[in-house]
């Protein structure tokens, strides 16, 4: 019953954010972010302010990458349960799973389609880190790239036709584009020497990632279009940006006063909020899209 008034609050607060920018609200949107406490770790479901987690997963081995569905229906995420990485795709409504990726050796960084009918995914089958594509159900792997180095963190553009990913290709990781169907892939990254864990806005204008400056790991946003670059964090451990659906927020898992946690800020960093979360430590958030 509380959770039905919490939505029910939250549809009426998109309605006025609606009316008074034109925007679609997010408050009715929902987050998921993984915790570890003690041994334990579990994969949450919650409302885009971090309370009313509902548990999809817990596990006594780690649980990292949940990556929404572009409807909203299902979470990707990499378990260890095996005793080594594979991905899983969740029924949020349901609670059922289906095993997608168990090749040999590393399974990880699942990313959707945004047609709901394939997945990039990270694989070691062939030696090296390199990228694939799956279909939603499992079954065989296409491979994606052929280089000698790490290719990892896939995500694909809202149109479906670029994947952005992360690769070491040149000596040190940094982002590049390539089309989703495989291709010559273009360096983004020129600022740092050290970028990883790529996220796009929904309208495809702002690259958000997480940049290694002087020892500390900060939250950058670039703006595409122009190339130009801009810190938006004061802290120092930051990781795993995601956009909002309506692009006017990043939520990343950073440090504060000791503790992990997760905050939201806006694109050019001027205002901030930490989200309640359940206890233990808290990251790996992934922004959910609109309802449907």
């Amino acid at each position: 019953m509380a959770g039905d008034l919490r939505l029910a609050a939250h549809r009426i607060a998109d309605q006025i954010y609606e009316k008074l920018t034109g925007e679609k609200g997010v408050f009715s949107t929902r987050i998921a972010y993984v915790t570890k406490a003690g041994p334990r770790f579990n994969l949450w479901v919650a409302d885009a302010d971090g309370e009313n987690a509902q548990s999809a997963l817990a596990s006594p081995e780690p649980i990292i990458s949940p990556a929404w569905s572009a409807n909203g229906s299902q979470l990707a995420y990499v378990s260890f349960e095996s005793r080594k990485p594979v991905v899983y795709v969740h029924s949020v409504a349901s609670g059922q799973r289906r095993l997608i990726a168990n090749f040999r050796g590393s399974n990880s960084a699942p990313a959707w389609a945004p047609d709901g009918r394939s997945l990039a995914v990270t694989l070691t089958r062939d030696g090296g880190s390199q990228l694939y594509t799956i279909g939603s159900n499992g079954g065989e792997a296409k491979r994606l790239t052929q280089s000698s180095g790490i290719d990892t963190e896939p995500i694909f553009s809202a149109d479906g036709r670029n994947i952005y990913f992360v690769s070491d290709r040149g000596g040190a990781p940094q982002i590049y584009r390539m089309p989703a169907a495989g291709g010559d892939p273009q360096r983004v990254t020129f600022t740092g020497s050290y970028n990883i864990s790529p996220a796009l806005s929904p309208d495809g204008r702002w690259l958000a990632y997480i940049s290694r400056i002087s020892g500390a790991f900060k939250l950058q946003v670039m703006e595409l279009a122009s190339g130009n670059v801009q810190s938006v964090t004061d802290t120092t451990a930051d990781e795993s940006p995601s956009f909002a659906p309506n692009g006017r927020l990043i939520v990343y898992a950073t440090r504060r006063g000791g503790r992990e946690a997760l905050m939201t800020t806006t694109l050019d960093g001027k205002i901030k909020a930490r989200l309640a979360g359940q206890g233990g430590d808290i990251r790996e958030p992934d922004w959910g899209p609109f309802q449907r």
